[in-house]
This record gives structure tokens, sequence and C-alpha cells, in this order.
């Protein structure tokens, strides 16, 4: 287990009714860890994320949160301990941006009682942090995808969690929304010491953002570690089926992937550009 508990799981497995699941999962993140969970389409990112959250129980394996029995903790417990922001989120009525992130404030609000004063500055700051002060009084439904993306990691954030789970945060956004994404969430872990975990697709985002990489294939972990042990071409060849060139980045030195054509491939597309240049 890692030094500082954050979350572990051991021997987990989990499997849907169709089959698919997670088999023999055993993984310990620490405290103020920031990692990213890659992996193909169906390769059970999204499930272990729900497993961390305590939305999905595993069938057998034990998960434990900060040393305690994750499936032992009562409801609020866990949803002021760990919040997920999800790849979008629906609201069946309009809501302004400020509602949205009061949102956040449900596990510790009285059943019959409006909003606190700390429920409010908890909302207030949690805006702050993600630049959405400006934009409070604005219909949720009316925002761009980055503006919401950062409405829902507010609404998360205004929970105070210890343990945020991303699932994708940077899908559907473009490159600009995409690291001023990630920019924050590097920053909301070296800053407050928050553990970040996220699932990811984008393996170059990944290796600049995310210290530690956990790739899965098929329900099961196939690398785990720093992105010089995971982003190899043997590793991507055998999980994602394409060849790939990996160098190091000129400037950061971390590694950086390119797609490795083979021969058919790239005279088909210089073929295509030299029709392209002269029609």
């Amino acid at each position: 287990m890692a030094m500082n508990p954050g979350i572990h799981l051991q021997a987990v497995h989990f499997t849907y009714p169709s089959g698919f699941g997670l088999a023999g999962i055993d993984l310990s993140i620490g405290r103020g860890e920031r990692v990213a969970i890659l992996g193909p389409n169906g390769s059970g990112k999204t499930t272990l994320l729900k497993l961390m959250l305590g939305l999905l129980h595993p069938g057998s394996g034990t998960i434990s949160f900060e040393g305690e029995d994750l499936g032992g903790m009562s409801r609020m417990a866990r949803a002021r301990a760990i919040a997920m922001v999800p790849q979008e989120l629906l609201l069946p009525y309009s809501l302004t941006v400020r509602e949205v992130v009061l949102l956040g404030r449900t596990p510790y609000l009285h059943r019959y009682r409006g909003p606190a004063r700390v429920d409010l500055e908890a909302a207030q700051a949690a805006m702050a942090a993600t630049d959405l002060l400006s934009a409070a009084g604005r219909p949720y439904n009316e925002l761009s995808g980055g503006e919401r993306q950062r409405v829902i990691l507010a609404m998360a954030l205004a929970q105070q969690p210890r343990l945020l789970l991303l699932d994708e945060p940077t899908r559907s956004l473009d490159l600009n929304h995409q690291i001023r994404m990630l920019s924050l969430i590097r920053d909301l872990n070296v800053t407050r010491g928050l553990t970040v975990v996220s699932s990811m697709h984008d393996l170059n985002l990944s290796s600049l953002y995310f210290g530690r990489l956990i790739l899965l294939s098929s329900g099961r972990v196939v690398a785990d570690g720093p992105p010089d042990t995971v982003i190899r071409p043997d590793t991507i060849q055998e999980v994602f089926g394409v060849s790939v060139l990996v160098y190091r980045h000129p400037a950061l030195g971390i590694p950086w992937m390119t797609f490795a054509p083979d021969a058919g491939d790239l005279f088909s597309t210089r073929e295509d550009a030299s029709e392209a240049i002269n029609p």
C-alpha cells in the first residue's frame, strides 16, 4: 500500500451482465498523486473510476480509501471525500453557473434548509479557482463546451474533496481548452495537494501533465509507472494495435509519440498531398 494512503484496490474483480469487466486490479494511489488512466475505448477506464467513487461495488476484492473500507463508508462520507467530474452534465432545467456549482454542496446541506454562509463561500472559492466568477449569473446551458467543463469541475471542487476523479475531462474540447483544463487540474494538485485520478485518451497530453500513467487493456492493468515506462512502442502496439515512434520532447525531455505509418500508408499520403498541391 502507498506510504501516504490515498485509495487502494486489492484483487478487485467486477463484471457487468454482458460479461465485460475488470479482473484482478491491484493499485495503490498515494495521497497527493496525479495519475492518468489510459486505454482503448472499452478497456475499463470509466468502470475503474466508478469503483473508486463507490458508485459500483466489486464482485470480489477490496477497495479502501485513506485506510478505511470504501464500501463501509456512508454515502455522505464518500460524497464529502471523493468527487467525480463526468464527461458532461445534462440538467433537466435551466440553472445559473452559481446554482450548478452549489449542487456540489449537497453532501453538506441540511435537508430542510438552504445553503449556509459556509456553502456560499465554498461555491465562491470554487468559481474563483476555475475563473468563473464573471459567469456566475449566466445560464449553464448557454455556455460553451470548455466553460461547461470548468463549471462541472467547480461543482466538484465545491464538495471540498480529498480525491478528485475525472472522466476524460478534455473530451470534445478544442486544443486551447484542453490545455487550460489540464493546467488547472495540475495547479489544483500542486497547490492544494489534491489527489487526482483522470481517465485520458491523449497519450502525449497525459505524458505532459501526469507523472504516473496506468494503462488498461481488456479490463487489466498492463503498465503502471512514469511516462518513460508506459509510453513505449511495443506496449502501444500491443494495446492499441498501432505502430508508433517515441522520442524525447525537445524542450521537456518527456516521451513524445507520433504515428509510424506503414509504407503503403506513407505512399498514399504523399500521393494525395501531391495531388492537392498540383491539381
